[in-house]
């Protein structure tokens, strides 16, 4: 590969640390995106210049999955071309320590290995001014943290880059979601960024891949790709709400006290179920439970004025099934087969029988975080994560929708991978 200089993104990486910069006040960087993006030698190049010119006599750490991945992904990269700039290094690799002089400073930097969650004991106690966590979401949480509780030196900086994961994963939501609470500056990075990727290099790469695998590697997107239950989904299926009247109604509800509450409201056009509106209480994240009566007025209020037909509950929840009758309400109890429920929603999907509205958020998320229980020795079963919108939709789907033939379901199954 050869390097024809650097895009915008990949300066802004390198230099986001400058005194009198819009980022100056920042206190970490996280560059995430695409495969073959260039964010890496960014990264590491912007991070090295950093600490030379900040700082002498100080101590760093460079942290990857394994050192041996590290050295080949980033040193063997970044190396060279800082001696192009007069830098002059020496290297023990019996400590993985790594010393540095350029600008007329010297600093020494620590090379760890972040396999599993005995790493973090590797970095305890050290006295750090900076660090670089290359590919962090492969990291287990405890080494990660760990090395960010090092950095106690004045004007110390964080610095992480990876490709992503699935949007459910702890560093998106911390890092990115979360990233102005952190003081983060966060930069995503695409193929276009990357000046040395030729233009059929980048064919070549959007041809490779599709659906799911196609959001995270070609676009970067925070997109789960192992073992999604509705695996053929993407989020272009989501419509806006149609124009005109809906001749029936229902609301679906996965009741929760500590897990959150989900409830849908469903309207048929045309012989079309959409999911136009959502509640979505989560107890935990909002520090506060609700009680029956919360929730059915949250309920009244996701009905409106219109008529409903029938409020589809989770079977489980006899308390609230029993204030929404008391209530007036018309209440069933879901059909709670999980297998041949996410049978029947997956071919309601497929065939456009039922439609998931913009509106629905939370909805649409849990399709992206729905995923199979992948452990070895298991049965077909769903993980009781990311399942609370699922479950509901489902609920409406197995109760009003379903009408099951004798000896069994004539559809195509959803299979759990092997």
């Amino acid at each position: 590969m050869s390097y024809q200089g650097f895009s915008p993104k990949q300066k802004m990486a390198m230099t986001w640390w400058m005194p009198g910069g819009p980022f100056e006040k920042c206190e970490a960087l996280v560059c995430d995106g695409a495969v073959r993006s260039g964010k890496t030698l960014a990264m590491g190049m912007g991070f090295f210049l950093w600490a030379q010119l900040c700082f002498d006599g100080q101590k760093f750490a460079l942290c990857g999955k394994t050192i041996a991945a590290l050295r080949r992904n980033v040193l063997s990269e970044i190396l060279p071309k800082l001696g192009g700039l007069g830098a002059m290094w020496k290297e023990k690799r019996t400590e993985n320590k790594l010393t540095l002089r350029f600008a007329g400073h010297t600093n020494d930097f620590y090379i760890f290995g972040g396999r599993d969650e005995s790493s973090a004991g590797l970095i305890q106690g050290m006295t750090l001014s900076g660090v670089l966590l290359d590919e962090v979401v492969l990291m287990p949480k405890s080494f990660v943290e760990q090395a960010c509780a090092r950095c106690s030196v004045a004007g110390s900086r964080l610095w992480f880059n990876c490709n992503p994961a699935g949007p459910s994963h702890w560093f998106y939501k911390q890092w990115i979601l979360e990233g102005d609470k952190r003081n983060v500056l966060h930069l995503h990075f695409t193929m276009e960024d990357n000046p040395s990727l030729t233009d059929q290099i980048r064919q070549r790469y959007q041809r490779l891949y599709c659906g799911v695998f196609y959001r995270r590697f070609v676009l970067g997107e925070w997109a789960q790709a192992e073992g999604r239950v509705y695996d053929f989904f993407e989020p272009e299926m989501a419509k806006p709400i149609p124009c005109g009247s809906f001749d029936q109604w229902y609301i679906s509800c996965d009741y929760g006290t500590v897990n959150p509450t989900s409830m849908g409201l469903w309207g048929r056009q045309n012989g079309i179920w959409y999911r136009v509106q959502e509640f979505y209480y989560n107890s935990r994240k909002e520090m506060r439970q609700m009680t029956d009566g919360e929730y059915e007025q949250a309920l009244k209020a996701l009905a409106g004025d219109r008529r409903i037909e029938s409020v589809i509950v989770d079977p489980s929840a006899a308390s609230f099934i029993q204030l929404l009758r008391q209530k007036g309400w018309r209440v069933q109890k879901a059909h709670n087969d999980v297998l041949s429920g996410i049978r029947a929603t997956a071919e309601k999907l497929k065939s456009g029988e039922i439609v998931l509205c913009e509106g629905c958020t939370d909805c649409l998320r849990e399709m992206e975080e729905y995923v199979w229980d992948l452990r070895d020795g298991v049965k077909d079963r769903v993980k009781k994560e990311h399942d609370h919108a699922m479950d509901d939709m489902r609920y409406f789907v197995a109760t009003v929708l379903h009408q099951p033939k004798s000896g069994g379901f004539a559809v195509g199954s959803v299979q759990r991978p092997r």
